[in-house]
């Protein structure tokens, strides 16, 4: 009976390292891999590449990703602060 449970415990060991291993691999993986995109919507897309001037709609470009990236930030930040919250609360 002690040995099963040994090698229950050793299997589960086994288990939890690979599924360790497999999230570090899948996060860093998602880190580093990254594909070239444009930040424009077909409309915007359009009427910049009739005036041809190619600085005002790298600018455009610029100003949509700056406008994408605030919510995740305000998200993050929110939830760092209820993780402090509650990492405090439990001492």
């Amino acid at each position: 009976m002690f040995k099963t449970f040994l090698e229950k415990s050793k299997k589960n060991i086994e288990n939890r390292r690979f599924h360790l291993k497999s999230k570090v691999v899948y996060f860093l993986f998602s880190i580093f891999y990254s594909l070239n995109t444009q930040a424009q919507c077909a409309m915007c897309r359009a009427s910049l590449e009739s005036e041809g001037n190619t600085v005002k709609a790298e600018a455009v470009n610029d100003g949509i990703v700056y406008l994408m990236v605030i919510p995740y930030v305000l998200v993050g930040v929110v939830g760092i602060v209820v993780y402090r919250m509650y990492s405090k609360r439990k001492l």
